[in-house]
């Protein structure tokens, strides 16, 4: 197993259905350490770098003008095999299809109202994660509240 660091986003359904705190909790509860953590208005540079290899397909309009209509929460999460922990605490891509017990499967409601995107492969979470913070922006992993306070 191999710690590892991913991104989530929770998207403007989750931040306009009050399901923020929910989607965090979820993460947290399958032990991830959160080393980064902002409400944000994406950008529309930073929408297309991030759908890039959806460009010249017909929906990548509609996923560009959905991301950055309303803020989002973006926040990077680390743990052992956290990308695939996190798709599956994410759920399958349509939410009618995703499992019960998924952030998808217990609140998706449609395939372009799904919540959350978490990063497909460790290449995929590095590219996303510099879109999205800064480095200065990504705290040191700490276990123990000893850990926090012997880093500084």
């Amino acid at each position: 197993m191999a710690v590892e660091r991913t991104l989530i986003l929770a998207k403007a359904d989750a931040v306009v259905r009050g399901l923020v705190g929910e989607v965090l909790a979820r993460f947290e509860r399958r032990g991830y350490t959160i080393l980064g953590l902002k409400l944000m208005q994406v950008t529309r540079d930073q929408a297309q770098r991030h759908y890039a290899e959806h460009d010249g397909k017909p929906f990548f309009a509609g996923l560009v003008d959905y991301i950055t209509a309303t803020p989002i929460v973006a926040f990077v999460i680390e743990g052992e095999d956290v990308i695939e922990g996190a798709r599956s605490t994410i759920g399958a891509t349509n939410p009618i299809k995703a499992t019960p017990g998924t952030i998808r499967g217990d609140y998706g409601q449609t395939i372009g109202r799904n919540l959350v995107h978490g990063s497909d492969s460790p290449e995929s979470a590095a590219r996303e994660i510099a879109i999205f913070f800064r480095d200065d922006e990504l705290f040191a992993r700490a276990h123990t509240l000893g850990d926090w306070i012997a880093a500084k």
